[in-house]
């Protein structure tokens, strides 16, 4: 039977790039400056390092094809280094490679390490063009902002939610990362916006507003990662662990035929349960301390919050407007701001997330720092509510 990887990997250092408009800096700047901190972190000479994994999901714009330009930029000592892509979780990818790699015993030391760098390409969103073949018959007309909006219609109709009380749901997700957002220096915007701005904002897809939808950005996030025994060895305190990694993909279930109503992640349900179990997390609305997932619009996050078994089906929105999520409440979720206040530099994502879990659990996250956090879970999507990619990590303290 396959036994997991819970408790069999630490993280040994991590590290991130101010996420925003880097016009001063290309992907190469970026990288060095998140490896940077991440080494510094890890406190180990990068000779040591015996394996490499690099995610990119559109590298055709900056840094090009195969793992070539991480070795070359960070001088890595002729190691193997695997690039990945896997849409929205590539950076998540990057980091489970890493971690199977020191769980199997094939490195003691492994690097994970996400770029993108998306501002200079010419496009005020995404560069298009990158659907395949079945793009036309799937994708013909379809835009992020109209795919999303498309989830907001289908939960309020599937739950009899008022689009009065969805607005004002999806507002304060909007509203409770920009406050976050607000204390961390390294995020893209770092401005606190009011619940009436966020309403009154202009639409983009209904009912998503512009305060409902991430922005595009430049961005790195590393990690090294170990055994737990090793890190011991060399002195480290405070240990995070991974307790669980799970990656779903869709089959084609949600788009090819109505059993799916358009309103959750089919993948995300599966990825999260799967991780809870490896974890050996039996009620995750109690037991999980904080979240990071992935808010490309407010209403993915929502939406999420039940996916991840947290809220109950259909009573989400209730949990965001009771402050469940705020930085305050229950189970914070976004402290970091997400990507609403980070933007998303795709392959970047996923260890941008997983650094604020590291931080918080360390007790290094200064002005937003929360009281006594032990488990931490992050969360990407890739794609759009009826194709998609979920991927999920678990990280906690070592005990």
């Amino acid at each position: 039977m396959a036994r997991g990887i819970k408790d069999k990997v630490a993280i040994l250092g991590m590290g991130c790039s101010k996420f925003g408009e880097r016009w001063d800096s290309g992907a190469e700047e970026l990288m060095l400056e998140a490896y940077k901190e991440c080494l510094k972190d890890a406190g180990i000479d990068q000779n040591q390092l015996q394996a490499a994994w690099f995610s990119t999901a559109i590298d055709e714009v900056h840094v090009g094809k195969s793992g070539i330009p991480l070795s070359m930029t960070l001088r890595l000592p002729n190691i193997p280094v695997t690039h990945v892509e896997n849409m929205c979780a590539s950076g998540t990818e990057a980091f489970r490679g890493a971690c199977y790699a020191v769980a199997s015993g094939a490195a003691d030391f492994a690097l994970a390490l996400g770029v993108e760098k998306l501002k200079d390409t010419g496009y005020g969103g995404l560069p298009g063009g990158r659907g395949g073949p079945l793009q036309a018959l799937w994708n013909a007309n379809g835009t992020a902002p109209g795919n999303f909006a498309q989830l907001a219609t289908a939960y309020m109709t599937a739950h009899g939610v008022s689009g009065e009380d969805l607005k004002k749901a999806i507002g304060h997700v909007s509203w409770k990362s920009h406050q976050n957002g607000a204390k961390n220096a390294k995020a893209h915007l770092q401005k606190a916006v009011e619940m009436d701005t966020i309403l009154n904002a202009p639409m983009i897809a209904s009912p998503l507003g512009l305060f409902d939808c991430c922005g595009v950005s430049d961005g790195a996030a590393a990690a090294i990662v170990t055994t737990p025994e090793i890190a011991k060895a060399l002195g480290k305190h405070d240990i995070v662990s991974v307790k669980a990694l799970q990656l779903s993909v869709s089959n084609g279930s949600e788009s090819g035929h109505n059993s799916w109503d358009g309103s959750y992640f089919h993948t995300t349900r599966i990825a999260s349960k799967k991780a809870y179990e490896e974890a050996g997390i039996k009620n995750p609305r109690d037991e999980v301390s904080m979240f990071e997932v992935h808010d490309c619009f407010s209403v993915t996050e929502l939406v999420t919050m039940e996916d991840l078994h947290i809220s109950e089906t259909g009573k989400g929105w209730k949990d965001v407007l009771d402050g469940f999520y705020d930085a305050d409440g229950k189970i914070p979720c976004q402290i970091d701001g997400g990507l609403k206040c980070f933007g998303h530099p795709i392959g970047a994502s996923g260890l941008r997330m997983l650094y604020e879990m590291y931080l918080q659990i360390q007790g290094k996250a200064g002005p937003r720092q929360l009281k006594d956090p032990r488990i931490g879970m992050t969360h990407n999507l890739g794609g759009a509510p009826r194709e998609n990619i979920a991927s999920v990590a678990i990280v906690g303290r070592y005990e």
